[in-house]
């Protein structure tokens, strides 16, 4: 309450000055929101210089908000994807001046050395970092260590792209590094279990199909990421997803006349295109098994193909050639992705993996809409898609993790669903006590906190005023 008289009396001040002379006693306001009193905006800075954040490409007093931190609406609450943007209130005219609208950037004072031992110390005097290519060698006892990869490293080992809450992490703390937590370890062992038999021997409650639920900003992308980034230099083959709602917004869509379902071909070209950039020399090693016509739909724009219906893969075609075949031709987009789906599930030379992110978005409607009568529509479910019907299913032995964006809002999903099995939803937890200290560590060492103002006290109020959530402690840290 003290803070927000001093807000309304900030902003009658601010309005009296810009009147001037020239508003009598008794004239109305009619300005808006004002700022924030400069005594309050040093007093949340705490004696901390911002600058401009690194790789912003516009000066600071641009209308660009990336690279800044905005102090949250009391009354509102911000989304992930705007976690990077505005935080703006949702108050105004008289009623504003009760709006907490205060801005800053992220620090970029000089940074220390990429290693110091001085500084790379985490909770106990324990080393904060693992030196380390893999996930794979990491065990239990090496939990709540961060590895360190460059930019680079991420994108060639993910090269569909990396999810964006990463992004953000990687930005404001000007460093691409992850932390390895216990629920990463045991989603990478429950895989593992699966492809080794001696591990499979000692324990059989495997998973084959997982999907990862939990709380807004518990790092189930971040996991998946990770997942990936193990799996491949494992030598799996995987088909990693990171945006799975594109399979169902944007681009063309049409009727396939031999399904009754929908297809999008701008979204199959693309997806062909993705699952080349990582795996394109060891599918120019698995042969096609399969010798059926995949029948050809609308092209992106173009309509039908005159004269032909089906095309035909000869014998002797390799995963390579059947998705070459789909990126040539638009027209047998869809049926080559569908059929790759059918291959996949055949290969036994190597382990495969389906990584989905956003699943969820794939059991609410899509984007499209199908014209009933000249007044009406009716939305197409995401289950009616061509692309979507062949790889939601979990109802078969090949292994698959999917995880739930809630940053996509489409809503709360029912606990059983459908063509998923019951038991596969696991719920991905926030950070816990032990996994924020190191955080905390972390973004002392990265000077998101300052290291004098830190101590036990401080970082403890910032877990508990998120709950674990990671944005949000991100976001904190800067009040320290």
């Amino acid at each position: 309450m003290l803070l927000r008289s001093l807000l309304r009396r900030a902003a009658v001040a601010a309005t009296a000055t810009a009147a001037g002379g020239g508003v009598g006693v008794g004239a109305r306001a009619t300005t808006g929101r004002a700022d924030p009193p400069a005594a309050l905006a040093s007093l949340l800075v705490a004696s901390r210089s911002y600058a401009k954040a690194k790789g912003g490409g516009k000066p600071a007093g641009a209308t660009s908000n990336r690279g800044k931190v905005r102090a949250k609406d009391p009354r509102g609450v911000a989304s992930e994807e705007g976690a990077a943007g505005e935080f703006e209130g949702g108050g105004g005219g008289a009623g504003g001046g009760d709006d907490l609208d205060v801005e800053f950037e992220l620090p970029t004072d000089p940074m220390p050395p990429t290693y110091d031992p001085a500084l790379d110390v985490g909770p106990g005097g324990r080393p904060l970092f693992a030196f380390t290519d893999t996930f794979a060698s990491f065990s239990r006892r090496d939990a709540n260590a961060y590895v360190d990869f460059t930019l680079d490293e991420w994108k060639a080992m993910l090269p569909e792209g990396l999810p964006a809450g990463m992004m953000k992490e990687f930005q404001e703390t000007r460093r691409c590094a992850v932390m390895v937590r216990e629920s990463f370890l045991d989603l990478r062992d429950n895989f593992r279990r699966i492809v080794d038999p001696a591990i499979a021997a000692k324990r059989k409650d495997a998973k084959r199909q997982i999907v990862l639920d939990g709380p807004r900003s518990c790092g189930k992308s971040i996991a998946l990421a990770m997942l990936v980034h193990w799996a491949r230099t494992e030598g799996w083959l995987v088909f990693y997803v990171p945006q799975g709602k594109d399979w169902s917004h944007g681009g063309f869509f049409y009727r396939n006349t031999y399904n009754d379902l929908f297809d999008t071909p701008i979204q199959a070209a693309k997806i062909l295109q993705d699952f080349l950039k990582y795996n394109e020399n060891r599918l120019q090693q698995l042969p096609c098994q399969i010798f059926e016509p995949i029948p050809l739909g609308e092209g992106a724009g173009v309509g039908m193909m005159k004269g032909a219906d089906t095309v035909e893969m000869p014998e002797g075609s390799t995963l390579y050639d059947l998705i070459q075949t789909g990126i040539t031709h638009s027209h047998a987009s869809v049926g080559v992705v569908v059929r790759l789906r059918k291959e996949l599930s055949l290969v036994k030379d190597v382990p495969v993996l389906f990584a989905i992110d956003q699943y969820n978005s794939w059991f609410t409607f899509s984007e499209f809409q199908e014209p009933v009568t000249v007044r009406s529509c009716r939305p197409i479910h995401a289950k009616e898609l061509t692309m979507v019907n062949a790889y939601r299913p979990m109802l078969h032995n090949d292994m698959m993790v999917g995880a739930f964006s809630h940053s996509t809002a489409v809503g709360k999903l029912r606990q059983d669903l459908p063509d998923v099995p019951s038991d596969a939803r696991v719920m991905f937890p926030r950070y816990t006590v032990n996994e924020a200290e190191t955080v905390c560590h972390y973004y002392m060492r990265q000077k998101i906190i300052k290291r004098e103002n830190f101590s036990e006290e401080k970082w403890k109020k910032i877990y508990y005023l998120s709950n674990g959530n990671g944005s949000e402690m991100r976001w904190l840290a800067a009040f320290i």
